[in-house]
């Protein structure tokens, strides 16, 4: 585990929570409420610039779930504290984690990350920083980098796993198998920043079983977070197309309950859940349509949760 790991406690079961929340980490952590800032430094990935696949993923538009994407581009400093501002109008916060969001924020060179980073936490109310990125985009330079950061500042660290099944990747246009995601986990570890992979559930032709191997192999990985979410549809994508021709069918709510709860279940349970479904603007979204009531759903899901008595890492078998 990494210097800024959580705890491995169940001090969130304490508290009555039925999985252990980022926000219940963050109040501990930080002794208040913690709110990120979505930052947008106009980086692209890979499998959209043509160096290892073409058209981005399958169901990727960036506008669709980063704030910073849908409004004018600031350099980082003035985006911080615009977001700041609405931020604290908002949720009555007064600290906050920068996140760079939108694409692959560790996809240039070290000379231009750098002074970006940095710009990013050289204030007073950021308490930390947050980066979204693939697993294939992290040369040994910019690990020494991130290290670098989390030396100065609590740093987190999101990769894109979305799926342990490569016929699945090849699905969503990754441009990279999951041995990617592995090799970046092991030259990440050690080197002081909180670990987080993404895991999408309700992927065309994926099981129950292929869920689950995945929520499996999650509690194998020695990671600090995970961020959960349905796949969802968003306009302009070759997703969109698939789902209006029928090719695609997205998962309803009614299945996503339990299969989310079926994935808690078995993850550990001193593993941060940073999320538990998506959602997007409703000008760019396509379906299902439930993640447009995340309050609902949110609801359903801690339903499943007490009709089962269950929690967050029960049959975890670690």
């Amino acid at each position: 585990m990494t210097n800024n790991s959580p705890p491995k406690s169940t001090e969130w079961r304490d508290a009555g929570l039925r999985y252990h929340s980022y926000n219940f980490f963050l109040r501990r952590k930080f002794g208040q409420r913690i709110q990120k800032v979505s930052l947008d430094a106009k980086f692209t990935c890979p499998n959209v610039d043509g160096t290892v696949a073409k058209g981005g993923c399958t169901f990727c538009d960036n506008r669709s779930f980063s704030p910073s994407r849908r409004v004018p581009i600031y350099d980082i400093s003035d985006q911080l504290e615009d977001g700041m501002r609405r931020l604290k109008a908002r949720y009555k916060v007064d600290r906050f984690i920068s996140y760079f969001q939108p694409a692959t924020n560790t996809y240039a060179p070290v000379e231009r990350l750098r002074p970006l980073y940095e710009q990013a936490i050289n204030h007073e109310k950021v308490v930390g920083m947050a980066i979204g990125t693939r697993p294939d985009c992290v040369a040994d330079d910019v690990m020494d980098l991130l290290e670098e950061m989390a030396g100065k500042t609590f740093l987190s660290v999101e990769y894109g796993m979305q799926t342990i099944h490569n016929r699945s990747l090849d699905w969503m246009n990754r441009g990279h198998h999951h041995d990617a995601l592995l090799d970046a986990l092991e030259r990440s570890k050690g080197r002081g920043f909180e670990i987080c992979v993404h895991a999408i559930i309700g992927l065309p032709g994926e099981t129950h079983d292929d869920i689950m191997a995945t929520a499996d192999a999650i509690g194998e990985l020695n990671i600090d977070s995970v961020k959960i979410h349905n796949l969802y549809c968003v306009k302009n994508t070759p997703l969109a197309d698939d789902v209006e021709s029928g090719k695609v069918q997205l998962m309803e709510l009614d299945e996503y309950a339990p299969t989310l709860v079926d994935f808690l279940e078995r993850i550990p349970p001193h593993l941060l859940v940073e999320r538990t479904i998506g959602d997007a603007p409703r000008d760019y979204f396509v379906g299902p349509e439930w993640c447009l009531d995340k309050q609902a759903a949110l609801r359903k899901i801690e339903a499943e949760f007490e009709r089962r008595d269950t929690w967050q890492g029960k049959k975890y078998k670690g």
